[in-house]
Parts: C-alpha cells; structure tokens; sequence
C-alpha cells in the first residue's frame, strides 16, 4: 500500500516538476496536457486493477488445479487402500501367486501417491502411520500362510489412515481456499484505496486544469466589463496563460486605450461645440435684447412679435445645448453630495422661470406651496423639476393642467409631475429614459427637442441614489415619479447625526 502511494507521489512531482520547464504556448497545448495529466492517473488506476485481476485469477487457477489433483490422489489413495485388502483377503483363501503381484503392485502405487501427499501435509500422523504399515506390508508376501493371515487385520487400521489422510485433505484444501479468499479481500480493500487516491488525484488536476483555464478568461472577462464602464480603470494585472489568450488581453488593453481616445475627443469636441454654439447664441440673444429695448428704433407690434418668436427660440435652444453638457457631465458623476434646502423654493424658482411659457401655453398649475426641507443635491434635484416642467409645457394639453406633488415617506422624498394631453404609448415606455429616443407624440413649437431632457434627470436621479420612473395617475394621463433618500452630504458616506425630518405630506 505505502509503494502505490510512494508511486503516487512521485508521479505528482514528476508532473509538477515537467510543468515548471515546460509551459503550453497555445490553449491546444494546455488542453492536451490538461488531458493527459487527468488520464495519467486513471491508466494508472487501470493498470493496477488489471494486475490485481491477474494475481487473483492466477491464484484461483492454481488453487483449483491443486484441489482437483490433491482430492483425486486422497481418493485413490482410499481405493488402492481397499484393491490391497481385496487381494490380500483373496490370496489367503485361495493361496494364488498372481494376487500376489496385484498386491505389490498396487502397494507400490500406494507408496508413491502417499509420498506425494506427504508434500501437502510434511506432519501429519496419519501419513507417519501409514508409512510405517507400509514397512510392514512390504513384508507379507515372504511370510508363511499362516502367519500373512494373522496379518490381515493391519488392513482395517491402514483404512482407516488412508480416510483420515483424505479428511485432512479436504480440511487443508478448505484452509488454503479461505487464504485465497483472504488474500482476494486485501486486493480488493487495496484496490479500492487505490482507486480513491487516483480519482481523488485525477479531480485535483481538473481542477487545477480548470483554474488554469478559467484565470485568463475571467481576466479577460473584467477586462471587457471594464471597457464598458466609463471612468474605471482596466485590470494592470497581465494576463498570464496560453497564447491565444494573452494575445486576446493585448488586443483588449489596445481598445481600451483606443476608447479612452475616442472619450477624450469626444469631450474635446463637446467643449468646442458648446463654446462654438453659445458664441454666436450670446450674440444673437443680445441683438434680440437691444432691438426689444428700441436701441434701434420703435417696432412695431407684428416686428416686436417677431423679436418675441427669435428671442424664445434662441432661449430654446440655449437650453438644448445645456442639457448636452449636462448629459455629457453626468455619464462621468457617479455620487453627489447632499445639503438642506426647501423645495418648495425651488419649485416656485422653476415655475417663474417657465411663467411666460405657461401663460403662453395657458396651463393651469396646481402645486403644494408649504415648506417642505430636504437634503439631497440641489442642483441635480433642480435640473430633474426643470427638465420635468420643460416636457409638460411641451408636450401638454393646451390650456390643460399641471400638478405638482410632494411628500415623505420616511427617509424618502416623492415628487409628483403630472400634466393632461396624450397619454404616452405603451410601446415608448421602455425607452422614455433612453438618450436621443423620441416617441411617437411630436414636442409641440417650431424647435424639436434633442430626446435627451429625461435621460439627464434620470441619471441625476440615479447619481442621488434616486429613482425616476413614469407611473398611473388617477385623474391626469401623463405622470412622472421622482423618489429621492436622505443624500448624506459627503457622496457615498452617511453622517450618523444628520437624519431625514419627520414625515410631512404636502399637496
């Protein structure tokens, strides 16, 4: 047992010690060793039951050969011991020389199969007894009538020898066979912990084999997950393993470094574009303020209504080109900080900003005018009302209703939006907060929106740890949700002592 773990082990460092000067340079390479090495053990495993088979069906053959032939010669023993008798009986009847030589003859076969047997049982007394009558039978023939008669009763002793020698027989037989039987448990138990170590071997290198594979393929795996989060570094640790892999790892560090170029173009681009855009924006917003100021002279009711139209829309589009910036600037902001700030503020800050494109629109705003203290990001908060009110008046019924909601929930805030006009299709839901997706209800005015206005304040809901979501309202058609936690005031850090107020509705 202890040289099958001693072979064992040396095949294990033998392995360990081939795999250290040798390395696969291809995944082909590794699978194949991987192969081998898994199969090693199993051969090994085979090999060592088939000699085990061998050595128990070798024993079982000879075993039975030498029962056979050894119960045959104890049987033949009985029956030459009983011709012997015969004879002897005869010739002292009837006194014929030939029955005799059958005496002889049949005594010397006697002799040479007892010899024979004594090799199976070298102390028994029977056999030693036997011996000793044979000396005595030799003797028969040379004596008188008379006295060879007084000698035929050392034929009953000699039968009843010869039955105890084929007793012992069948009893050494038995012995040896329950040896045999013995010796084929030990093989067994032996095979049986040799099969345990082997297999148990076999799997340690699967898996060994499996986390050799796996490694570079997780590496590359974070690798990839890392090229689709913006602002996160790739993995520095190089990946290690078979060619193909690690040629896959450079081609992923390479696109990574390309995207990381492509990224900084693109902010490049994005600031000239807005300085190339409000340039001549400022410009063309302070020439609508002069000539709305009769710098160049009075206008005229139809000319100052054209002033009104050039002047909103320079207004409109300042606003699309701010809710680039902004979407562009969030998708790098991960957290915000928190401070304490009354909402209700900043909502009423919102509706006078949107006042004349409420009146214009003839809405009538309903919102809840208490004050109700917060603590999140003021202006991410801001920038979600804004972008909310900005989508109503656009999208709204003429002449229709706005609402204005908020309450807490315990450490949530939930402001409401809600305004009457068409009620947004079942099938633009899905993707009402993706960037640059407009649905099927067209923005009403002469400028288009750019499909970005919710996609910038959902992710400044999510960098508030917050929630943007469009939800059923009982009694208007179009109603957006915004829930916000208690933003501590560091991003990402919670301070023990600053707490959400108590729960406050306010309609």
């Amino acid at each position: 047992m202890t040289s099958h773990f001693h072979l064992l082990h040396r095949t294990i460092v033998m392995t360990t010690q081939v795999s250290r000067r040798w390395r696969p340079r291809s995944l082909w390479q590794l699978v194949l060793l991987a192969f081998f090495a898994v199969m090693l053990p199993l051969g090994v495993l085979m090999f060592q039951a088939s000699q085990a088979l061998s050595e128990l069906t070798r024993l079982a053959d000879v075993s039975a050969r030498q029962a056979v032939e050894e119960t045959r010669r104890a049987r033949t023993l009985s029956t030459l011991a009983l011709e012997m008798e015969r004879s002897a009986r005869q010739y002292a009847v009837v006194e014929q020389e030939g029955l005799l030589d059958i005496f002889s003859d049949r005594l010397q076969e006697f002799s040479d199969l007892l010899d024979q047997q004594r090799q199976l049982l070298p102390n028994n007394p029977d056999v030693a007894a036997l011996d000793r009558q044979i000396d005595e039978l030799e003797q028969l023939p040379e004596l008188p009538i008379e006295e060879f008669r007084d000698a035929l009763p050392l034929f009953t002793t000699l039968a009843q020898h010869t039955d105890a020698v084929r007793v012992a027989t069948n009893t050494q037989i038995d012995s040896r066979i329950e040896s045999i039987r013995e010796r084929a448990s030990a093989v067994q138990t032996r095979v049986w912990l040799q099969t345990g170590a082997l297999v148990s071997a076999s799997l340690l290198l699967m898996l060994l084999f499996s986390w050799l594979i796996n490694r570079p393929v997780r590496q590359i795996e974070r690798r990839i997950l890392s090229l689709g989060n913006i602002g996160t570094k790739p993995d520095p640790v190089p990946i290690q393993g078979p060619a193909e892999l690690v040629s896959l790892g450079d081609r992923l560090d390479w696109l990574s470094s390309r995207l990381s170029e492509l990224e900084a173009q693109k902010q490049q681009f994005l600031r000239h574009m807005s300085h190339e855009l409000k340039t001549p924006l400022a410009s063309v917003r302070e020439g609508t303020a002069l000539l709305d100021d009769d710098v160049a002279g009075e206008l005229t009711p139809r000319q100052r209504e054209i002033v009104d139209l050039i002047d909103r829309s320079s207004q409109e589009l300042q606003t699309l080109i701010e809710e680039l910036l902004d979407y562009n600037l969030l998708q790098h902001q991960r957290a915000l900080g928190g401070e304490r700030f009354d909402l209700a503020t900043v909502v009423k800050e919102l509706l006078a900003k949107h006042q004349l494109a409420l009146e214009h629109k003839g809405m009538q705003v309903v919102w809840f005018d208490a004050p109700l203290e917060w603590q999140a990001n003021r202006a991410a908060t801001g920038r979600i009302l804004d972008n909310l009110l900005s989508n109503a008046i656009a999208y709204g019924e003429d002449g229709g209703y706005l609402e204005i909601r908020a309450h807490c929930r315990g450490d949530t805030l939930v402001v409401e939006v809600a305004n009457s006009g068409d009620a947004i299709a079942e099938a633009d839901r899905s993707r009402l907060f993706e960037a640059f997706y407009q649905g099927r209800v067209k923005r009403k005015g002469p400028l288009k929106g750019s499909g970005i206005g919710l996609s910038v304040a959902a992710d400044c809901a999510a960098a508030q740890q917050g929630r943007l979501q469009l939800v059923n309202d009982d009694r208007l058609p179009v109603c957006f949700r915004l829930t916000l936690p208690w933003l501590p005031v560091e991003p990402q850090s919670v301070d023990s002592d600053t707490k959400p107020p108590l729960t406050v509705d306010s309609h």
